[in-house]
């Protein structure tokens, strides 16, 4: 079983800054893939970052260069940084956990880029 508690969402201007955080407990590994998605309203959950034993990372094409994420495996706890805000970045962004038999998400955080 894991948990994963997210914070550091909020409100934003366009091109500003903002770091997420997931908090995760339970049976977590240095291998399990960790990261982030995001749902915006009336849209699919979509990847935005996920990382891989702390060296493999994805991201979406939508942030590359603006978005970075990292991990401290000493503190179960990974980040999203997210720079460069535009507005259709504005979502719920979900922390996400996959240690190769199930999928564990957080319960999400409000990020809303508008001026």
């Amino acid at each position: 079983q894991v948990q994963l508690v997210e914070s550091g969402g909020g409100l934003v201007q366009p091109g500003g800054s903002l770091r997420l955080s997931c908090a995760a407990s339970g049976s977590i590994f240095s291998g399990d893939v960790m990261g982030w998605y995001r749902q915006a309203p009336g849209k699919e959950r979509e990847l935005v970052a996920v990382m891989s034993s702390g060296v493999s990372t994805v991201y979406a094409d939508s942030v590359k260069g603006r978005f970075s994420v990292s991990r401290d495996n000493a503190k179960n706890t990974v980040y999203l940084q997210m720079n460069s805000l535009k507005p259709e970045d504005k979502a719920v962004y979900y922390c996400y956990h996959n240690g190769g038999l199930r999928v564990y998400w957080g319960q999400g955080t409000q990020v809303t880029v508008s001026s």
